[in-house]
């Protein structure tokens, strides 16, 4: 009884956090200028070209990625462990660029490494951000106890959030439903970018790449992507973005009502929200190739989560055969808080598994 209560209670606490976010207004909801015009159109196309194409000879067409060479500054160091920023112009693709904002033109990132190991006796771990996660700190957080078992930690500064946020986007609520294929897209080309670059110049022996919520669904994208084996982490994802804009909690954040005007000629609510699954099907995950060793991709679900339902997940574990899921007991904004062990737990299992 008390286990059951508490999972409500978790479940709960997820609905009530989003009455508050959205349905109560006190921030401006999701897509408040509408679908993005020409933008979506083009990202639409840009998109389905490489899902006709095959995303797996994709994958290897676009392998090496466009080169970078950070900036770097020293944030702080201690006899333990160095935290540096670096910067770089976005590898993207130029069409990609084009639609992008110009305050998200210019990457960010952060790595955590400890002083005394060198690179190639460590493993290296690329984070990815969920929805609302601003700068690095949370990531840090989540990363930074790993030290210890000798793995570094990156966190890439999402396009739109923190520093990269375009001057009029209140928050992390995405003007133009353009805003976010554009984020997606940029963010893996990005991640991929990185992750040639942790290899290849800074020299480390294993490589992962992780993301909560939003970023778990573009770290399940990027190890897809990537030609050879990653320990792959999707920590309380969806197996597609319609999941959450369309099912969970966040349905009721989406400026609908702009978005039935915005259209060429009227529509329904629910032929609004039947494009909207649309579109955003074409982030579903199931669709990517399997991971060169799956059983390094560890899924991390929460049993009474009202963003994401646990369903969601299971479809990517079927998707890839010898994937592991793995449940926490809470919602979704519960576990982010009170779970970071577990995660950290997943994060070393992940890359233990790499040969």
């Amino acid at each position: 009884m008390v286990v059951s209560n508490l999972r409500v209670a978790h479940y709960w606490l997820d609905h009530v956090y989003g009455a508050l976010m959205y349905r109560l207004r006190l921030s401006p909801p999701f897509f408040s200028n509408g679908w993005g015009g020409a933008r979506l159109v083009l990202l639409e196309q840009l998109t389905r070209q490489l899902i006709s194409q095959g995303l797996a000879n994709f994958s290897v067409k676009c392998w090496p990625p466009p080169p970078i060479d950070p900036v770097w500054r020293t944030v702080w160091e201690s006899k333990a462990a160095k935290l540096q920023e670096g910067i770089f112009p976005t590898p993207c693709d130029p069409l990609v660029r084009e639609c992008l904002p110009p305050e998200s033109h210019i990457a960010r990132v952060r790595l955590l490494m400890p002083r005394s190991v060198p690179a190639h006796k460590m493993a290296c771990v690329v984070h990815l951000a969920g929805t609302g996660d601003h700068g690095f700190e949370r990531r840090l957080r989540l990363g930074g106890p790993l030290l210890k078992d000798n793995i570094a930690t990156l966190v890439l500064e999402s396009p739109f959030y923190g520093n990269r946020r375009p001057r009029l986007q209140r928050g992390a609520k995405l003007l133009c439903v353009s805003d976010l294929l554009v984020l997606g897209r940029a963010t893996i080309e990005e991640a991929r970018t990185l992750l040639y670059w942790l290899d290849k110049q800074a020299g480390f022996s294993k490589l992962g790449v992780c993301g909560l919520s939003m970023g778990g669904v573009h770290a399940a994208m990027v190890g897809s992507l990537h030609p050879t084996p990653l320990a792959v982490l999707p920590l309380l994802s969806p197996h597609s973005a319609a999941v959450a804009f369309c099912e969970g909690i966040m349905k009721y954040g989406t400026a609908w009502d702009v978005l039935m005007r915005d259209e060429a000629c009227s529509m329904t609510l629910d032929q609004v929200r039947e494009r909207m699954r649309a579109v955003l099907s074409l982030t579903d995950v199931t669709r990517f190739p399997i991971p060169k060793n799956p059983r390094a991709v560890i899924f991390v679900g929460a049993t009474n989560d009202g963003y994401i339902p646990g369903n969601s997940m299971l479809e990517l574990q079927r998707a890839w055969p010898g994937s592991e899921v793995r449940w926490v007991t809470g919602g979704h904004v519960s576990s982010f808080f009170l779970h970071g062990k577990v995660f950290r737990q997943a994060i070393r299992d992940g890359v233990a598994r790499l040969s």
